[in-house]
């Protein structure tokens, strides 16, 4: 027992700690001097990157957000290995549960951080590729069709917990325990997309060809 709660506290530290390290802001600073949170919607994420800097921030942004939240998985896995203890589920779910705790409230950076989609990626990647699959199937039409990355980011987070959960049942796996962490995941990131959700349904969400005044 004494394990399982060191195992625990371990992942959701590492998950945290690491989700906080927000990739936005760094590449912000160090290319450009300064703070993305302060230019075009006030996020510091992938969209917004390549609205106010361009293709190679934004690329840099999505590398070390994927990297950052695939690393808090595997380090997750490796201390409930060393300390000989199993869940009934993987513990990338409770580690990813924190890495976007983190990168929507980061400890590094006020608590102001990105809106978590590119570190659920990371995570699902990791957890379960074929959920991500079935997500992106889902969701890239509506994307590539109405070029808003927000409209696709709620289509997946509503579908993420049903999806999650037929599939966790015809796997074998523990549907209760994959089911309530994806409604967590989801629940976080349609809370960090509230202003995009006003916009969609009143028509004014920008689409991502949309470039901001900062734009260099």
């Amino acid at each position: 027992m004494k394990e399982l709660i060191i195992a625990l506290v371990l992942a959701a530290a590492a998950g945290y700690l690491l989700g906080s390290v927000n990739t936005a802001i760094l590449v912000s600073r160090l290319l450009k001097h300064d703070d993305i949170r302060k230019y075009g919607s006030g996020n510091a994420g992938v969209t917004n990157m390549y609205r106010v800097y361009g293709k190679l921030p934004a690329l840099l942004t999505v590398l070390g957000d994927f990297l950052k939240a695939a690393l808090a998985v595997v380090v997750s896995r490796l201390f409930f290995h060393v300390l000989g203890v199993d869940l009934s589920y993987d513990p990338g779910y409770l580690a990813g549960l924190f890495v976007l705790l983190g990168h929507i409230f980061p400890v590094y950076f006020a608590f102001k951080g990105g809106k978590g989609v590119m570190p659920l990626i990371g995570v699902l990647t990791v957890v379960n590729p074929l959920l991500l699959a079935i997500l992106a199937a889902l969701t890239l039409p509506a994307v590539l069709l109405t070029r808003k990355m927000s409209l696709g980011s709620v289509i997946g987070s509503v579908a993420m917990p049903v999806a999650g959960g037929v599939l966790a049942g015809v796997q074998g796996e523990n549907t209760l325990a994959i089911t309530l962490y994806l409604v967590a995941y989801a629940v976080l990131i349609l809370v960090s997309h509230r202003g995009n959700i006003k916009r969609l349904l009143a028509g004014t969400e920008n689409p991502l060809s949309t470039r901001s005044p900062k734009s260099k």
